[in-house]
């Protein structure tokens, strides 16, 4: 059984990754239904959160169906992190994550993220500011390194496990990299390896297959996996990768009708968490990524984008249904 703090997860969690602009509550609530045993917020700007942001503040949000639920923090500033703590404590997660992975130019290039690569120390200091102000376990997401010459991901574990985080997970890319080229799981496998290190380690990066699923999980020996970017518009990928874990036989595949309804679900939660106006816009993001690989899609798409009303959305959806199945039948 794989634990965090007093948390129990299971034999083999699969961790739904915080993806900004992706993983809010109606995301989050379609993958729970499909089979994530961990999740996060979006990352949080403790800037954000400290000058009472409202966009920080709305990403605090959290549902009793999605526990356990991260929430996810990052920041440059010692002092900030650890009044954010205090605060995002008090939203009432089951845990506080660090984020010192995000590779992007306007968070790393300020000193968050990624950027704390390259300062363990400050790392460190932060870290411990942030465990002490809480009272719920703390864990962190990170990187490989900044670069192929600074791959300084053991002595982070090392040093972030002696000052109390709980979990960590480890994307398998340098900073340098972002999200380009193939994910290098071999340094995840050591820090596992590591006889010094006791807390559970998840990897991340570039799990898209249940069979990849397993070999990484047999190769590399991690206690669990996140998964990111291939749960956009597949939520079901959790499942499969249980079933498939558990069984050796894959599930079958989500019919046009599954994806219809999945997609509805998460327009629903989308205008209930948001508003009609918002939730809809918000929703554009992911007609795309729901439908991938369907034939001559794109007009659906435009119209899909186009429309301001859940009944009109739903309906093209009903049309994209019926359509397809005559075309099959």
């Amino acid at each position: 059984m794989v634990k965090i703090g007093t948390i129990e997860l299971g034999e083999f969690p699969l961790l739904l990754a915080p993806m900004e602009d992706v993983s809010d509550p109606p995301f989050r609530a379609v993958c729970k239904a499909n089979g994530a045993d961990l999740m996060y917020t979006e990352f949080i700007s403790s800037e954000g959160l400290i000058r009472d942001a409202a966009k920080s503040v709305r990403k605090l949000d959290i549902f009793e169906y999605e526990r356990p639920i991260g929430i996810q923090l990052f920041g440059s500033d010692i002092e900030t992190m650890r009044a954010c703590a205090e605060i995002a404590s008090r939203a009432n997660p089951d845990l506080i994550d660090i984020n010192y992975g995000c590779p992007v130019k306007n968070v790393a290039c300020r000193g968050a993220g990624a950027a704390l690569l390259q300062d363990i120390p400050k790392m460190v200091k932060m870290t411990e500011a942030v465990v002490k102000a809480t009272h719920l376990p703390v864990t962190v997401k990170t990187r490989l390194g900044w670069d192929d010459n600074t791959r300084n991901i053991m002595e982070v574990a090392e040093r972030l496990q002696d000052i109390g985080i709980q979990a960590l997970t480890v994307h398998g890319r340098t900073r340098v990299q972002m999200y380009k080229g193939e994910a290098d799981w071999t340094l995840i496998g050591r820090v596992k390896e590591n006889p010094r290190i006791t807390i559970p380690i998840f990897g991340n990066g570039d799990i898209d297959s249940p069979e990849k699923a397993l070999a990484y999980k047999n190769q590399y020996g991690v206690d669990g996996i996140m998964i990111g970017r291939a749960s956009i518009g597949y939520p079901w990928i959790f499942n499969e990768i249980k079933h498939f874990l558990r069984t050796g036989e894959h599930l079958a595949a989500p019919t046009l009708a599954d994806r219809v309804a999945i997609c509805k679900q998460h327009l629903d939660f989308s205008i209930r968490w948001k508003g009609e106006k918002t939730g809809i816009f918000e929703m554009r993001r992911h007609y795309t990524n729901y439908f991938k690989g369907l034939e001559n899609f794109k007009p659906f798409r435009l119209r899909l984008v186009q429309a301001d009303t859940y009944g009109e959305i739903a309906g093209i959806l009903d049309e994209i249904t019926d359509i397809y199945e005559v075309e099959t039948v």
